[in-house]
C-alpha cells in the first residue's frame, strides 16, 4: 500500500473549555448554544451536581454543574461560569463550566483512548485524550455525563 492510497485524515472539532483549572472539550455537533450564566430553580430531591433549571425560550433546561458531576473541587460559583447548552437527540441540557476555551479540529489519529482504571463507579466520562499546546485535553463522552432520562430508550 502506499501512502497516495491513504485517505485525508478527517478531524474532530471540538470545544473546549475548563473546568476546575482542567481542560476538557465535547464534540462541537452536540453543542447548541453558548451562554452567560443564569440563576437556576433549584429541584427537590436532584442530583447534588444538578444546580438546578432554567427557561430558555420557553424550555425548560436543567443546568448540570460539570464539576460536581466529574467530582472536582472548585471555588464557589461566580457570575463569570459559562452555560453550554449540549443536544443528544432527547436530552438537551447546560454544562455550567469556568470559561470556554476555543474550536479545536483535532485529527482522529492524535486522540488517544484513557487509561482503563478499575473505578468503583460504572460511569466513564472521559472517551478520549488528545494533546494541544503542551496540555492535555479531556474528551467527554457526554452520553455518560448527562443524567439518563427518566424513560426507558425505545
Amino acid at each position: 500500500m502506499t501512502e497516495n492510497t491513504k485517505q485525508t485524515e478527517s478531524a474532530i472539532e471540538l470545544l473546549s473549555f475548563r473546568v476546575g483549572g482542567q481542560d476538557y472539550s465535547v464534540d462541537i455537533m452536540a453543542v447548541r448554544e453558548i451562554r452567560g450564566s443564569a440563576k437556576a430553580t433549584s429541584l427537590p430531591h436532584a442530583p447534588a451536581f444538578v444546580k438546578g433549571v432554567i427557561n430558555l425560550r420557553g424550555t425548560v433546561l436543567p443546568i448540570i454543574d460539570l464539576a460536581a458531576r466529574l467530582g472536582i473541587e472548585t471555588g464557589a460559583e461566580t457570575e463569570r461560569n459559562v452555560i453550554i447548552v449540549v443536544d443528544l437527540g432527547e436530552r438537551t441540557a447546560g454544562l455550567m463550566v469556568d470559561a470556554v476555551s476555543d474550536i479545536l479540529a483535532i485529527p482522529e489519529s492524535e486522540m488517544q483512548p484513557p487509561p482503563d482504571l478499575a473505578a468503583d463507579e460504572a460511569h466513564t466520562f472521559v472517551s478520549a485524550l488528545t494533546i494541544v499546546e503542551g496540555r492535555m485535553i479531556r474528551i467527554l463522552d457526554l452520553n455518560s455525563v448527562l443524567p439518563p432520562q427518566n424513560e426507558e430508550a425505545a
